[in-house]
């Protein structure tokens, strides 16, 4: 029997889903103590971009509600992580950056999950990773629109 493009992508789907949740168990347990995959993401973002950005801005890159991304701010302004200030030119919203022990921590959970990412990466082989990159950011991407439309 042929396999339809339907089977296709509830296979893709399945995958897709299987890997993002065992990958996130993985980086969960080997993370700095206290640290949430959440924390870390914002972390992270924060310290790539080299910028402040509003809770809106943090909220539409992780495709959260602005009130999931207040409450994982919150924690991470109480633990020293991030600075809050007021945006200067419109009092109405706050601008993040990423504080020196937020960086710090950042810095801590990547050293602490790079082993295990590269142990995956070696196992699979780069060329293999390499191959596959383009067609996941594409799916990304795509998806992305989508949730837009």
């Amino acid at each position: 029997m042929a396999e339809t493009t339907e089977d296709l992508a509830v296979a893709l789907f399945s995958e897709l889903f299987s890997a993002d949740q065992m990958a996130r168990n993985r980086v969960s347990k080997v993370l700095p103590k206290g640290m949430e995959l959440s924390h870390f993401a914002v972390l992270n973002h924060l310290a790539r971009v080299g910028d402040e950005r509003s809770p809106a801005q943090l909220a539409q890159a992780f495709h959260v509600t602005r009130g999931a991304m207040t409450n994982t701010l919150a924690r991470l302004e109480w633990a020293g992580h991030i600075h809050i200030r007021p945006d200067w030119d419109d009092a109405r919203r706050k601008m993040v950056s990423i504080s020196p022990s937020g960086r710090a921590a950042r810095d801590a959970a990547v050293a602490a999950v790079s082993p295990m990412i590269a142990e995956v990466v070696e196992s699979l082989g780069a060329d293999r990773i390499r191959a596959v990159l383009p067609v996941l950011r594409e799916l990304r991407v795509r998806l992305g629109r989508d949730e837009t439309a």
